[in-house]
């Protein structure tokens, strides 16, 4: 099978230098077996624009830094083949997060942000005995567990959701599902009250549309619907004893 050339249409801007408007640079690159969009962005920084800025770490879908906008859809870079894409590739930052430059934003900042807000850790008026067993929990109880947990922070699910595109505030599918992480974890203390206090708002589960966006983002396939049912579930509850 022929290579085919592909044709890169890449958002460029450098916010340290705002008297530069904002603008797509177009850039040609021949196919390789088994490319992928990570491959390459290496390729057009490394022979054709060593100024290109975009972020990886592991190259294996885990770190969630290289998240972007590949033909307006968020996902990973790392995990998109460049056979599965048309010749013509357009690549626009992840919206909602801070630009830092081209393709790069800042979602570090973001998620820990949200992790303040939701309180995202284990509450208990125990004391730590660094002597004592670990607390045991069911296997069930700890796969839903590990469900939430397997979230990479990419960015994907808050850069497609609408109203987090809208309402700055808004904690996203990301900041539910860390909600729902503590409430099924046996060994946090909090009541339904006082995650309602947490989440219970129009930037928390309330503020949520419904159009699933994130789900269908997810790179790692989250059941990000199912966790923000089970949240408004909770929370609506809450609410309505108040």
């Amino acid at each position: 099978m022929s290579q085919r050339q592909l044709t890169f249409h890449i958002f460029r801007y450098n916010p340290e230098t705002p008297n530069q408007k904002p603008a797509t640079q177009t850039f040609v690159l021949q196919e390789e077996t088994g490319m992928t969009l990570f491959i390459a962005l290496n390729k057009i920084r490394e022979e054709q624009d060593s100024t290109l800025k975009f972020d990886f770490v592991c190259r294996a879908g885990i770190c969630g830094s290289c998240g972007m906008l590949i033909n307006g859809k968020p996902t990973l870079a790392c995990r998109t083949l460049t056979k599965d894409l048309p010749t013509d590739i357009t690549l626009m930052p992840l919206p909602v997060f801070k630009l830092l430059g081209d393709l790069s934003v800042d979602t570090g900042t973001w998620f820990r942000d949200m992790s303040l807000r939701t309180e995202a850790w284990v509450h208990t008026e125990k004391t730590f005995d660094p002597d004592a067993q670990e607390e045991r929990m069911s296997n069930e109880t700890a796969l839903h567990i590990y469900e939430a947990e397997r979230c990479i922070e990419c960015g994907c699910c808050i850069g497609g959701c609408a109203t987090a595109n809208i309402k700055p505030n808004f904690i996203g599918a990301a900041g539910v599902n860390r909600v729902a992480r503590f409430m099924l974890d046996p060994r946090d203390e909090r009541d339904e009250q006082e995650y309602f206090d947490v989440v219970g708002s129009e930037d928390g589960i309330f503020g949520c549309i419904g159009l699933m966006a994130c789900d269908d983002n997810c790179p790692v396939g989250i059941p990000l619907q199912g966790q923000l049912a089970y949240v408004r579930r909770k929370m609506a509850l809450a609410g309505w004893k108040r």
